[in-house]
């Protein structure tokens, strides 16, 4: 018990401090908040994951039996509960007890924010699509996460333009204030899986550099935005455990990056 407490307290001393590594130096007053979390008292949030229909490689429906195999639920429970408890512990956002929706929940309007992993797997009903698009219209924000190469790009572009067929996909890059929101990000963070960590490697499926992409509304916000080539989720599920010590700067950067997602969307 007392290693996960002390393994837990190192992950906060990395990611209030300095990651030196891949271009990511810098001191360590230039890596706290930008800005007080106090000034988000009154804002609440939670993290939304979007249980979504997908197909299996012969073409059918999907019908997996176990919760833990479906492509939605990946990182999951973990990866919700750390993000949800950083969240909580550097600003005074009120924060939720993580939950899954469908698309088709009535519920899906009393929440700013949701998630989907994987995307590539993605299959929006047609009744999803108008709903999905009109919850992004009315302020909503849409993050995707994990998924990786230009077959899953393609993937995920097509249902994309199934909501927005009449809008561009764009890159967001530093200066973009997403970047500085709450803490400052000097370049979009490639995080490796766990599995290509261990293989020593940051990319895969041939996604060799990580972006950062968006679809905006009409004054300029993003509605989606779109972690490509780097695994956001894997970076926050695995910040507990010990054993992979060597992970823990990946960790670090995947915890800022999202904060100033969640942060921005919040705020924007």
């Amino acid at each position: 018990m007392l290693r996960r407490w002390a393994f837990a307290a190192l992950v906060m001393a990395v990611i209030a401090a300095d990651p030196v590594a891949s271009g990511f130096a810098r001191t360590v007053s230039e890596q706290l908040p930008v800005v007080d979390g106090s000034r988000f008292a009154g804002l609440k949030w939670t993290f939304v994951r979007i249980k979504y229909g997908s197909y299996d490689t012969e073409g059918g429906a999907a019908s997996r039996l176990a919760y833990w195999d479906e492509p939605w639920a990946i990182d999951a429970p973990a990866a919700e509960q750390n993000l949800s408890r950083r969240i909580k512990s550097v600003t005074a956002i009120e924060v939720g007890e993580p939950i899954v929706l469908t698309l088709d929940d009535p519920r899906l309007w009393e929440h700013p924010w949701i998630y989907i992993v994987e995307p590539s797997n993605l299959v929006l009903k047609d009744s999803e699509v108008p709903i999905l698009r009109e919850f992004l219209l009315r302020g909503g924000t849409l993050t995707f996460d994990d998924f990786h190469g230009p077959f899953e790009w393609q993937l995920t572009e097509r249902q994309l333009k199934r909501v927005f067929p009449d809008r561009d996909i764009v890159e967001m890059a530093p200066p973009h204030p997403i970047f500085s929101c709450f803490y400052r990000i000097d370049r979009y963070p490639q995080i490796p899986g766990l599995g290509s960590f261990l293989s020593g490697r940051t990319w895969e499926k041939g996604g060799f550099t990580a972006h950062l992409r968006g679809i905006l509304d009409d004054r300029g916000r993003p509605m989606v935005l779109i972690n490509w080539n780097t695994d956001m989720g894997d970076g926050v599920e695995w910040s507990n455990a010990q054993e992979y010590q060597g992970y823990i700067k990946w960790t670090a950067q995947a915890y800022q990056m999202l904060i100033n997602e969640v942060i921005y969307s919040l705020t924007h």
